[in-house]
């Protein structure tokens, strides 16, 4: 007897396009700091944005493939991890690059936040691998 078919849902490849994209703007990000800010902010906001790019582009990869995982298994866990990176991405490196672009130290309160989300995201991936891995 053969697997149910599963119909496919839309719902992890759009996280994986949101994610790619996510990966873009965080090579785009880094980019503007390093050639459109220098000189503009002083070096330790400069070391912030380049923070929040590094953090954007090294969680845009695990997203892809939670989401590119979630559409090929179904399971709920790898498509909640590529939320949580993709909201970690948000909160973090978002929050960083407002307190850079508008002087406004308060969001650096917000970035907690996103680490959480992103270390959210990397247990879920783990539990998606332990739950594969036993065969749930």
């Amino acid at each position: 007897m053969t697997a149910p078919h599963r119909t496919p849902t839309r719902a992890p490849w759009t996280l994986f396009a949101l994610a790619a994209v996510s990966g873009a703007l965080a090579v785009a990000m880094g980019a503007f700091g390093a050639h459109g800010l220098e000189g503009r902010v002083s070096p330790e906001r400069l070391d912030t944005w380049g923070t929040a790019a590094t953090y954007a582009l090294g969680h845009a990869a695990p997203a892809l493939i939670a989401s590119a995982l979630a559409a090929w298994s179904g399971r709920r866990a790898a498509l909640v991890a590529a939320v949580l990176f993709l909201v970690g991405t948000v909160l973090f490196s978002g929050s960083l690059y407002t307190l850079v672009l508008l002087d406004l130290p308060v969001m650096g309160a917000v970035a907690p936040l996103g680490g959480v989300s992103f270390i959210a995201g990397w247990a879920m991936l783990a539990w998606e691998g332990w739950q594969m891995r036993a065969g749930l």
